[in-house]
């Protein structure tokens, strides 16, 4: 059980506004370029039945295929429409398959961040192990794109007890594996502080989303209440609102006119901050008077991403 003694909190008086340009509330968007980066056989998607004798999974391939092919180029061009900039987390191996859609998110002024090497767990890896797998992700986004990412998006959050550590030894920024807050925090390590930008799960497409059980008309109210609520309490406290998409998913033709709506009515608003992650994660350690500071001890004592050692 996590101890509660383990983590401690340092929040001063704020001192100066919440958001750049005093905003009221800051709302980010992820989009997980994936398609092209999982194993040939095996990987998750609609059909419920596995694949067989580790055959090759035709339509599943072609689902993830979708994402480079038609999703992210739509996105793109709906995230143009409404001025707004993105955190890419990509997979490597799908950088490489797909260079061109890659360069183009970065060509249009969204964030490229890192999102492994291939579609699966590293959690279990050796610790030297585990550093490759991050730093071949790296390595295809920076050679393909020009950028190296500052930010980190494990696969499906799931990170080793020293993950962290090595984030940070490999000059990351920030994480986002973790949905335990609606602001931004510090978490200070041996090397200095980390950010987390904290992730979503009830707000990402993958999981409140699906194509079993599709209702586009409740996913478009469950983005608008996000948004009321956080932005009411934006009045006195930091605020953020985190949504996740995934290339594959949110980029088919019927989805993306949900997010257009959505869209539409949050920059009615006065007072938004529409955010790349690394903006946000720059911004918390420039206010650091007034973003929560966590000083944690290890994850195999606490339970939640920390320093390998206290």
């Amino acid at each position: 059980m996590a101890s509660v003694a383990a983590a401690k909190e340092t929040r001063l008086m704020p001192q100066q506004p919440f958001w750049p340009g005093g905003a009221r509330l800051a709302v980010s968007f992820s989009l997980m370029f994936e398609g092209g980066g999982q194993p040939i056989s095996g990987a998750g998607g609609v059909i419920p039945d596995p694949i067989q004798g580790g055959l090759p999974d035709l339509p599943t391939n072609a689902f993830f295929a979708y994402g480079p092919n038609e999703g992210i180029p739509r996105i793109l061009d709906l995230f143009d429409r409404h001025q707004i900039k993105l955190s890419s987390f990509m997979i490597g191996e799908a950088v490489r398959r797909a260079p061109d859609i890659a360069r183009e998110i970065v060509r249009r002024g969204h964030e490229a961040a890192a999102h492994g090497r291939i579609w699966e767990n590293s959690y279990q890896l050796p610790e030297a192990e585990e550093r490759r797998f991050i730093a071949d992700g790296v390595a295809a986004i920076e050679e393909v794109t020009g950028v190296k990412p500052v930010g980190w998006n494990a696969y499906w959050m799931r990170n080793s007890p020293r993950t962290l550590d090595i984030l940070q030894s490999l000059d990351f920024r920030y994480h986002i594996d973790e949905p335990s807050r609606d602001e931004p925090f510090i978490v200070p390590l041996a090397r200095g502080d980390f950010v987390t930008v904290p992730y979503t799960f009830h707000m990402n497409d993958i999981v409140s989303y699906p194509f079993e059980g599709w209702n586009p008309a409740a996913y478009e109210q469950a983005l608008r209440d996000e948004f009321d609520q956080l932005y009411e309490e934006g009045a006195h406290r930091r605020r953020m609102m985190v949504v996740s998409l995934h290339d594959r998913i949110s980029g088919h033709a019927g989805r993306v006119r949900v997010l257009d709506r959505f869209l539409t009515y949050a920059r009615s608003k006065p007072g938004i901050w529409f955010a790349r992650k690394d903006e946000i994660a720059a911004w918390a350690l420039e206010t650091k008077g007034t973003t929560p500071v966590i000083r944690r001890g290890p994850p195999t004592e606490t339970g939640l991403p920390g320093p390998t050692t206290a």
